[in-house]
């Protein structure tokens, strides 16, 4: 072989090693899939929104979250019809998410060498492996296609890692085992598609943190998800500090006209239509004396209104 011949082989394998298929992806790609989120970022990439405002998502309702992502032009982030561990308590945090598949054993032998190139915990099933990953503040995500006997992810033992890393739960498109196990947790929720008591078997998991398919919705890592009763959404992180003063002004603003109603000070076509300078100064007069406190800043609601038209 001629030393060109021999050069350009060299070059393409070492091309071929740099851009083969890694179990969880670079902080580069989940860069590259999240450029619009210009703050924060974890050591893995994933922006990091901040606890206060994770927090405060927690009030927001389904509705409200999905309305502002639909004037967004985000159509596709909800999914509902799920079994809840704790269905009166909402949670909230940064999405990590992972892709299952059903098991090929030439793709498992892949995987299984990626994940030990990448230093991933040899002994035990794959499954293990999203949790590795979890930090503070992370919901775990995964999409297990809807499989339910067989395909149970994590039991008590599984469950009991989460919590300690993450201080929050999961949210799969599958089944859990030991759903008993997984409610005595304090603090640990779960919203799941089945339970069952078999051990996951046939199933490989095939990637880490890059986008998957949670039902309707799709989804990213660095993604922020707000599950409640009714359902989940996932939030586009750069979206998320906009959506949650625009559904908290919201909030206040029905809270308002729920209340000029029932003292009968408007009728209901000027509070469902365009506002008056008459309602809209009633209604700055009745946020400086609101009876309770605010749950943004002034200065945030300054810059809203500002920023926004009526």
């Amino acid at each position: 072989m001629k030393k060109p011949s021999i050069l350009a082989a060299l070059l393409l394998m070492s091309f071929v090693a740099a851009h083969s298929q890694n179990v969880g992806s670079t902080p580069e790609y989940i860069k590259a899939l999240t450029p619009d989120w210009k703050g924060e970022r974890l050591a893995d990439g994933r922006p990091k929104v901040s606890d206060s405002i994770l927090e405060r998502l927690k009030n927001i309702s389904i509705e409200e979250a999905w309305g502002v992502l639909r004037n967004k032009g985000y159509n596709n982030q909800f999914e509902g019809d799920w079994q809840i561990i704790h269905a009166d308590e909402a949670m909230t945090g940064r999405v990590v998410t992972a892709q299952y598949m059903p098991l090929r054993p030439d793709l498992e032998k892949y995987i299984r060498e990626k994940g030990k190139a990448e230093s991933r915990a040899q002994q035990g099933g794959t499954n293990s492996w999203p949790i590795d990953v979890l930090t503070e503040g992370d919901v775990y995500v995964a999409d297990s296609y809807g499989k339910i006997v067989d395909g149970t992810l994590i039991g008590d033992n599984l469950g009991n890692s989460i919590y300690s890393k993450s201080k929050r739960g999961v949210i799969f498109y599958g089944s859990v085992r030991d759903q008993e196990g997984l409610e005595e947790i304090k603090g640990f929720n779960g919203w799941i598609k089945g339970n069952d008591p078999s051990y996951i078997q046939q199933m490989s998991l095939v990637s880490i943190n890059a986008p998957i398919r949670i039902g309707r919705a799709v989804v990213l890592p660095g993604d922020v998800v707000l599950a409640k009763k009714f359902g989940v959404i996932f939030i586009p992180s750069h979206l998320v500090e906009e959506l949650v003063i625009t559904s908290e002004v919201t909030a206040l603003r029905d809270e308002f006209g729920h209340l000029r109603l029932r003292e009968g000070k408007y009728k209901p076509g000027q509070i469902d239509s365009q506002w008056t300078e008459e309602i809209k100064n009633d209604f700055m007069n009745w946020l400086i004396n609101y009876p309770g406190k605010l749950p943004m800043t002034k200065t945030e609601l300054d810059n809203y209104f500002r920023e926004r038209n009526w």
